[in-house]
């Protein structure tokens, strides 16, 4: 049996398809026992449990072959992460108790920087978990191709995609949500011990420019993308309602000057199936 959070999610889900088509049983982990009703109509159990809650995360764990633990995403941080430091405490103290067989935690890009930006909360996480005795995988994907899906009204209606990732010629590394669940689940299911990192990125990397050409083939009209100013961002994110918009810039900043990035290196990361034409196909026609 393995246990998957996040599991209404798009990564979740996937990671729970793939074990189910691989014939393992799941158990669903949800903050709301009604949504985990579409699974257990697919044969998983369902434990309901918050992610700050040890006890609840240690029952929904226990018994487990494998755990995949991923946090709600969290833009805008209060300064100094105590919403990831409280989160890292209760994962640690219900994995110890639960003692899994193994776990997947979905970290990210960049989570082995040492200057402060909004993935750091993935960095105290890991740190945090790196104490527990039981063998744990960090799967750390590239830039999701996803969060281009916030590009297709743009795209199709006027024709311009706005970027935060610059210049716009600079390829980024990216990972598709498809890639980054069937990943997860492979890992779940392999045996080990100790501590690893796995670094994912699709098959080769993308620009904003090669993202609005690519919109430009689906959508039959002219695409193309524009940088927004780097001074505008602080102002632009707080009247998006942001309070503390730092950690966010200081993050687009990493990817743009270079220092957020695997830490083997493009060579040492482990490629995906889905290209981003793919994925931008899908989110076109989910768009229409």
């Amino acid at each position: 049996m393995f246990a998957v959070t996040g599991i209404t999610g798009n990564v979740g889900g996937e990671v729970a398809r793939a074990l189910l088509a691989s014939n393992r049983g799941v158990r669903a982990v949800v903050r709301d026992g009604g949504n985990g009703a579409g699974w257990a109509e697919r044969g998983c159990q369902v434990a309901v449990a918050d992610i700050r809650d040890v006890h609840q995360l240690a029952a929904a764990y226990r018994g487990a072959e494998g755990v995949f633990v991923m946090v709600p995403s969290n833009f805008d941080p209060a300064p100094g992460f105590p919403e990831a430091r409280a989160i890292a405490a209760a994962l640690r103290a219900a994995l110890e108790k639960a003692r899994p067989g193994r776990v997947v935690y979905l970290s990210t890009i960049g989570a082995q920087a040492t200057r402060s930006n909004l993935l750091s909360q993935h960095t105290i996480i890991e740190e945090v978990l790196r104490e527990i005795a039981v063998p744990i995988t960090f799967l750390r994907p590239g830039w999701f191709m996803e969060n281009s899906s916030w590009d297709v009204p743009a795209a199709r209606e006027h024709g311009i995609i706005q970027s935060f990732l610059q210049p716009l010629d600079k390829p980024v590394p990216m990972a598709a949500t498809a890639d980054i669940g069937r990943v997860a689940a492979e890992l779940l299911q392999e045996a080990g011990s100790g501590h690893r990192v796995v670094e994912l990125e699709g098959p080769h990397r993308v620009t904003p420019n090669q993202i609005a050409a690519t919109f430009a083939d689906l959508l039959g009209r002219p695409v193309k993308a524009e940088a927004v100013p780097r001074d505008s961002w602080e102002a632009l994110f707080r009247s998006q309602g942001m309070k503390n918009p730092l950690p966010r810039i200081q993050m687009l900043d990493g990817f743009n000057e270079g220092w957020i990035e695997f830490e083997a290196g493009e060579s040492g990361s482990r490629k995906g199936n889905r290209t981003v034409d793919t994925v931008l196909k899908a989110l076109v026609e989910l768009r229409r």
